[in-house]
């Protein structure tokens, strides 16, 4: 049993996909009223996504939120001012996209304010985004005409063939979100690292914040801040990074360990 008290935790970062929104592509009533009490107690309240931000604009609108770390920690903003922002060098981007042209691989290209696809439509990016994130099909991009800073890239190939795009680029980082899709950031970019800058920003320490997350991109975010939550649905490689795993995410699993801590 944890004993803290309120004053302990300043502010909470919440992961999207499995920690706020479930499968069906909802987010539980009891997750809203949590949310809803930690604003009442002047907690800062902060999604932290790999998502885009123009694809975590409705579910900040529907728990209004106004301070995010998007694009797996590299552009992050505090009540409409953008206070991070780091994308992709220009040169590693053309590389990137040459490299998965020449293999027929997909790509999806994240900017801060659109995300992009380098095929019209293909069954993976489909299956990815319109079934399992319940998104729009990302708006075609011609490859040669990518002239928007990028922050990140969704790879769509089998993972045995990821390793010769590892090989390629040893100054970037991959990580598996999906069985037919890799994440791919700057070498050493994560989570945690929007998160530090908004801490930086707001003059609060690592101590006295809290994270809840449940995919691989959230290791880092769990083990920065003072309490890490997993969630009970989370992958079991994620688990040891945090302080403890509160309950499954359609079982009340943000109240609970909200709860828990003495947050609300």
């Amino acid at each position: 049993m944890f004993t803290t008290i309120k004053d302990t935790y300043k502010i909470v970062f919440f992961d999207i996909d499995g920690t706020l929104v479930n499968k069906e592509g909802r987010i539980p009533m009891s997750t809203k009223e949590s949310i809803k009490k930690l604003k009442e107690s002047n907690i800062e309240v902060v999604i932290a996504s790999g998502r885009g931000p123009s694809q975590l604009s409705h579910i900040s609108k529907e728990l209004e939120i106004d301070s995010f770390v998007s694009l797996t920690g590299s552009y992050a903003v505090y009540k409409g001012e953008i206070i991070y922002n780091q994308p992709l060098p220009t040169s590693t981007v053309k590389q990137l996209i040459e490299f998965a042209s020449q293999n027929d691989d997909p790509i999806v290209y994240l900017g801060s304010e659109g995300v992009y696809v380098s095929h019209i439509e293909h069954p993976h990016v489909h299956e990815t985004f319109v079934n399992w994130l319940r998104l729009d099909y990302p708006m075609y991009l011609q490859p040669t005409s990518v002239e928007i800073p990028i922050y990140q890239f969704l790879l769509y190939c089998p993972q045995d063939r990821e390793k010769m795009y590892e090989e390629q680029f040893s100054d970037l980082h991959f990580i598996r979100w999906h069985p037919l899709s890799s994440e791919i950031t700057s070498h050493g970019g994560s989570k945690a690292k929007g998160i530090e800058a908004m801490l930086n920003y707001l003059d609060i320490s690592p101590d006295e914040a809290v994270a809840f997350g449940d995919a691989l991109n959230d290791r880092e975010m769990l083990s920065f801040v003072g309490m890490g939550i997993a969630m009970r649905n989370a992958h079991d490689a994620v688990k040891p990074y945090a302080k403890f795993t509160t309950k499954h995410i359609d079982d009340d699993g943000i109240y609970y360990g909200l709860k828990k801590i003495g947050l609300i």
